[in-house]
């Protein structure tokens, strides 16, 4: 009996998708898409075959009108997975946390939800974002906790609807966390995602965009500085296959501290339909410290001539002594010099954020790490 190889996909519109965790091939970390991955740190997410740990618990104080919160055993899926830890988080996840924003509201204020880790074995968790036609709002999600954690979270923005959602990671130094992100992107609506990746021993964030109609308009922003020991991955999927619509990514990075790794992979895909595309993609890391390793993995897929715009960029650098040497000569002092430095290379991130108490928190957070270093 002979045994014929299966080719390696050639495009990512060919990756396997499919709800069934025994349907993908157990890892083994020469996978393209798990290769930057310490997969022994990802614990019982990489062998379960089912996840039988407590979810974090979903917290939440008033909100806004118009936004509610609520919890359902099941909700029509926004994401197909693509790999056996998504899978394995749709297949294990008890019930879903539903954040819906009534069509046509404005609510005044951001809505603040926070997902709390409370330790143990490992769980699963999903989370189900929708945005009515015609409505504008702010969600901010907060991550804490200690937490071995496969979660999907699915957003889906009406069309001509407007959303600013910010997901913040900020677990426990000891958690581990492998998510993807899923955002559908409804007819002229409008979607801006901010992702804040602080916390936590291992982090691994996958996020994936796909248009339902023409005027679609997603950008993806992202923010992390891994410590000491610290693994922080991002990977994007933009899938543009209706014509017309528009995304940016761009996602900025600091490490500091013995083995501190952060990876990015961005992939654009623009299909033979996608004529008048418009996409850009960037990321830039600033290593502060020896010993420090970011990888950085921009790539676009184009499958049609008939685009208004293409392009990425990506570039890893040491902290610039020229700027540190300029900002002491004027008095002030290294450690400050460093914070200003460092502080600027994030604030278009930070300004992104639409409620003043974060930015503040996640400014004082920054300082507080380089105040650190080394340890």
């Amino acid at each position: 009996m002979t045994t014929e190889a299966i080719a390696p996909p050639s495009t990512k519109s060919q990756v396997l998708r499919s709800f069934d965790v025994a349907e993908f091939p157990a890892l083994n970390g020469l996978e393209e898409e798990w290769r930057f991955t310490p997969l022994k740190r990802l614990r019982d997410l990489v062998t379960a075959t089912s996840l039988t740990g407590a979810a974090p618990s979903v917290e939440y104080g008033d909100l806004p009108a118009g936004v509610t919160v609520s919890s359902t055993g099941d909700a029509d899926a926004v994401l197909t997975p693509f790999d056996r830890i998504s899978a394995l988080a749709y297949g294990s996840a008890a019930g879903v946390t539903v954040i819906e924003v009534a069509p046509e509201a404005e609510p005044a204020e951001a809505a603040v939800i926070r997902l709390v880790g409370k330790g143990g074995d490992a769980a699963a968790a999903r989370t189900y974002v929708k945005v009515g036609n015609f409505a504008k709002a702010t969600i901010v999600l907060e991550q804490t906790g200690s937490v071995t954690l496969a979660d999907n979270i699915e957003v889906v923005v009406g069309d001509s609807a407007q959303l600013t959602f910010v997901t913040l990671a900020e677990w426990d130094r000891d958690a581990v966390q492998a998510q993807h992100v899923k955002i559908r992107v409804g007819k002229d609506a409008r979607v801006q995602h901010v992702q804040v990746t602080l916390g936590g021993d291992l982090v691994r964030q996958f996020t994936s965009v796909e248009y339902t109609g023409r005027g679609g308009d997603a950008e993806l922003w992202g923010l992390y500085f891994a410590n000491a020991g610290q693994h922080q991955e991002h990977r994007q999927l933009v899938d543009h296959s209706v014509p017309d619509c528009r995304s940016y990514v761009g996602y900025r990075g600091a490490l500091q501290g013995a083995s501190a790794h952060t990876v990015w992979v961005g992939d654009v895909l623009i299909r033979a339909t996608a004529t008048g595309t418009d996409t850009y993609e960037i990321n830039r890391n600033l290593i502060l410290t020896d010993g420090a390793r970011a990888d950085s993995v921009p790539n676009l897929e184009i499958e049609t001539g008939e685009v208004a715009g293409a392009g990425h960029a990506s570039a890893t650098g040491r902290f610039d002594d020229e700027q540190l040497f300029y900002l002491m000569a004027r008095g002030i002092t290294e450690g400050e010099a460093r914070k200003l430095v460092v502080r600027g290379f994030f604030a278009e991130l930070i300004n992104k954020i639409p409620v003043e108490e974060l930015r503040e928190r996640l400014g004082d957070t920054i300082e507080a790490r380089l105040a650190s270093a080394g340890s």
